[in-house]
């Protein structure tokens, strides 16, 4: 009989991974599939649109069920061995939202096994593009849900954050407040990571309490839809969003799909999926007092926490380990895109280049400081590229190895400056930080 592994997904913004872990958690497969490279039809550039406005930014539904395909297919290719697969779960890119039109359930549910699930599922979107992370098109949409529930301050107290433009609510809002029916059209809304796991589960996925904190909507305290919020962006929302569940929850056996097309047991077991930030935080095995750093297509800084006090910036989520605890999560949109355009710009392309000009200065770059942002930071609210000499002068340009070394301290002083105004003590005497 094959050994017993486990599969890990990760839909994220640029990529879909893969990881196969046996049960002493050691990699036995790994694989991706790079939407823009393998899948060039879609004509993504970092695996999302953006739009003309540079506010909103997409992606396509079909390209995330593609990728699953061909990685799928890859995987058989190679002799993977898909009977000993006992569970599966995985993680999404937060925040970003999927809309089914009424009827899918049936159509998801039913799917032959003959054809790529992509073929399948072409029809059963009602929004197409899927608004993500990155999108900051939502101002009036953020502005109304505060003024509806109170405050931002409030909103925080019970959500865990503030309105932010690219949380699902706000996200829904507009699609509500725009195309109205498109919304009627819409009988369930997942977020990415729901969204994998229906896939998978054949049926349509519950949203976990991790990834559903980080939407203006869920009552991060007793893990309920918080009726106000949900009035404020959209009529029905709750029966399109379904019960929320603990992270760790196991929604049922895999879908007949994936045992007739690629021989998986009928017993694997799906998982709950979740976002992207508390899957790191699960990862990496954090504690009570750890502070990780993820430097992703958007950078956050994270840690474990018992008794959180919401704030205007910042966000309190569930935490997907301990449904009794919370995370605390700061998140930097210009993250690894906003160094690879510095990588390629100064280094030709070469992060061995980037690595001996970052070396050949010296800490605190003589004064020189620079504040990138490619497209709207979170935090803080800023755009544009912001270069000061020793002088504090702006100016225009810096020599190559300036920049660079420029671009990673302007990185982690923001990382550290936003962190402390949460409460947070970075010190020597603090908690070991970890960079994944």
């Amino acid at each position: 009989m094959a050994a017993p592994c486990y599969l890990g997904w990760d839909f994220s913004t640029q990529q879909l991974k893969v990881i196969a872990i046996d049960e002493q958690l050691r990699v036995v497969y790994e694989d991706n599939v790079h939407f823009d490279k393998d899948l060039p039809e879609f004509k993504t550039q970092g695996g999302v649109y953006i739009h003309s406005d540079r506010l909103t930014v997409t992606s396509p539904v079909l390209m995330w069920v593609k990728a699953l395909d061909m990685i799928l297919e890859k995987m058989k290719s190679s002799g993977f061995n898909f009977c000993q697969v006992r569970a599966l779960s995985g993680a999404g890119q937060q925040h970003g939202s999927v809309y089914w039109k009424k009827g899918s359930i049936q159509i998801l549910k039913n799917a032959s096994s003959k054809l790529p699930l992509h073929q399948s599922l072409k029809a059963c979107f009602s929004v197409s593009n899927s608004p993500i992370w990155m999108d900051s098109s939502t101002a009036s949409q953020c502005s109304a849900l505060e003024k509806a529930v109170g405050g931002a301050q409030h909103l925080a107290s019970v959500t865990g954050s503030r309105a932010y433009e690219r949380f699902t609510g706000n996200q829904i809002a507009k699609i509500y407040s725009q195309n109205p029916e498109v919304y009627m059209q819409t009988e369930r809304i997942s977020l990415v990571s729901s969204f994998a796991a229906s896939l998978f589960l054949g049926a349509y996925a519950p949203i976990d309490y991790s990834d559903g904190s980080g939407m203006n909507l869920l009552q991060i305290w007793e893990k309920v839809w918080s009726v106000s919020c949900l009035n404020a962006c959209a009529p029905g929302l709750e029966e399109k969003l379904g019960c929320p569940v603990p992270s760790h929850s196991v929604l049922g056996p895999i879908s007949p799909y994936y045992s007739q097309r690629y021989g998986f047991s009928p017993d694997c077991k799906i998982v709950a999926f979740t976002g992207d930030n508390p899957a790191s935080l699960a990862g990496m095995r954090l504690q009570e007092g750890d502070i990780a750093i993820s430097l992703g297509t958007s950078d956050t800084l994270f840690l474990w926490i018992q008794e959180p006090t919401p704030a205007l910036e910042g966000h309190i989520l569930c935490n997907p380990v301990d449904s009794q605890t919370y995370m605390a999560l700061l998140c930097f949109k210009n993250g690894s895109l906003m160094r690879e355009r510095i990588r390629d710009d100064c280094a030709s392309g070469s992060w061995d280049e980037f690595s001996k000009a970052l070396s050949s200065t010296v800490a605190g770059n003589n004064g020189n400081l620079g504040f990138y942002f490619d497209v709207m930071e979170i935090t803080p609210e800023a755009v544009g590229i912001h270069r000061f000499n020793r002088d504090n002068q702006k100016v225009s340009d810096f020599p190559k190895e300036v920049e660079i070394r420029a671009l990673i301290e302007g990185q982690f002083m923001a990382k550290r400056i936003h962190a402390e105004k949460l409460g947070y003590k970075v010190n020597s005497a603090a908690p070991k930080a970890r960079l994944i």
